[in-house]
């Protein structure tokens, strides 16, 4: 497609069926053109090559590139558990009350990642924190693996016993010396409607880290199992029970090929304020703002704040049945391939909205510009978090400083949120 007068066009009906089934499978793709430049869409893989060392490859001033070099601190697994951990200890030894904990030692603002440890690295710790609640379930993950590959649930030390284990040593070995795993709390109380779990996939767009930019994509989706959910022993093994992955719920027997088993953000509020009421849904999305910018501030120290990039992650997030959110994993390429005819409309304006923001009014790219594009330009983004903005108006000292109520995505104050301040300024 092209990028005319600021907007993004399809050139035909052939071409864009093409783009955006081959996103994925392609090691990168030229997604639009003018007389003067070209806007490449690359995978991880290809910006690892751009980024190394060894290439030496240098991006000139009007090149831009969808990922920024070292995106894993976010969207691997580990990665983001440790960061979000680290960044939590600096706001104690800071004394912020944002890493205030309650009478049993959990953090009461930044409580929004389950209980998770590192195998092998952390396998005695794991095994201490089991002991305390051996009726529990934990979830298993390959760190560097996305569409529910490689997953699977455990409710006995001898699961991962079997899985690996060094029985003269009594220390944890892994089997594959290339994959490490998490290991997470399974949350086994999630939200259910019409007696399935889902989650929540959402769209956040990072022009830069340093200072912090994000915008919130307004047409995400659910994600729905196939099979009712329960907390049930015997259902460990069934994967269409308990992962709301679309890679592997397809392959189920009631799998609905025509609406996807996804419902979009907008219903979900529908459906939350007309069972649980208007002011509870409001909270608990202000919440999810609230999570998601945590977590992009606490890998932005860390993050290669490359001037050429910007980067749209896909946040997954589950609702317990207490409308607690959860971070459950960041996808640095979420899939842009559609299954449904509506799925097609939204990656389309995704994509569309994406580069507007990126590359306002379609011009020449500059990534020396201060990427703060106008309002006219955004679409179904809005902006989540604009750190320069806030630092000006003193509302970022007051988020770092002092809890205070939180702030609505229209600006009006939740009552009783309990929540400092939340990042969302117009």
């Amino acid at each position: 497609f092209r990028i005319m007068a600021g907007k993004v066009k399809w050139v035909t009906d052939i071409e864009k069926s093409v783009l955006i089934n081959n996103f994925e499978k392609r090691g990168w793709i030229q997604v639009a053109e003018n007389e003067d430049w070209n806007f490449y869409w690359m995978s991880v893989q290809t910006i690892r090559n751009v980024f190394s060392v060894e290439t030496g490859y240098r991006l000139s001033d009007d090149q831009i590139v969808n990922h920024f070099p070292n995106h894993y601190e976010l969207t691997r697994k580990d990665l983001m558990v440790k960061n979000i951990k680290r960044y939590r200890k600096e706001l104690e030894k800071e004394g912020s009350p944002l890493a205030e904990k309650d009478e049993n030692g959990k953090y009461i603002y930044l409580d929004f990642v389950p209980v998770t440890f590192m195998l092998p690295a952390d396998y005695n710790l794991f095994v201490e924190e089991f002991r305390k609640n051996p009726s529990s379930t934990w979830i298993m993950k390959p760190c560097g693996k996305a569409q529910g590959k490689g997953i699977f649930l455990i409710n006995k030390l001898s699961q991962i016993k079997k899985w690996s284990r060094d029985s003269k040593t009594s220390s944890f070995v892994s089997q594959s010396s290339k994959e490490a795993y998490v290991i997470s709390l399974y949350i086994n109380n999630p939200l259910l409607i019409g007696g399935k779990k889902f989650d929540l996939r959402l769209y956040v767009l990072v022009s830069t880290y340093r200072p912090l930019r994000c915008y919130m994509y307004k047409l995400g989706f659910c994600r729905f199992c196939t099979v009712k959910y329960t907390p049930s022993t015997s259902e460990l093994d069934n994967m269409f029970v308990h992962l709301t992955n679309v890679a592997i719920q397809k392959h189920g027997d009631d799998y609905n090929h025509i609406h996807g088993g996804k419902w979009t953000v907008s219903n979900l509020r529908l459906y939350l304020e007309s069972t649980r009421g208007k002011e509870v849904t409001n909270k608990l999305f202000d919440e999810i703002h609230w999570i998601i910018v945590q977590s992009l501030k606490a890998v932005a120290p860390v993050m290669n704040n490359d001037k050429h990039c910007f980067e749209c992650y896909g946040y997954d997030i589950i609702i317990d049945d207490k409308l607690k959110p959860w971070l459950i994993e960041v996808n640095a390429s979420p899939s842009l391939t559609s299954s449904t005819a509506n799925d097609r409309i939204l990656k389309y304006n995704l994509i569309n909205d994406t580069l507007n923001i990126a590359v306002p009014n379609g011009e020449i790219p500059d990534c020396k510009w201060n990427k703060s594009p106008p309002k006219e330009v955004l679409g179904n983004y809005e902006v989540l978090y604009d750190e320069e903005m806030a630092q000006s108006d003193g509302t970022d000292r007051d988020l770092r400083g002092r809890p205070v109520q939180s702030m609505g995505a229209k600006g009006s104050r939740a009552r009783d949120s309990g929540k400092p301040v939340l990042t969302t300024w117009k």
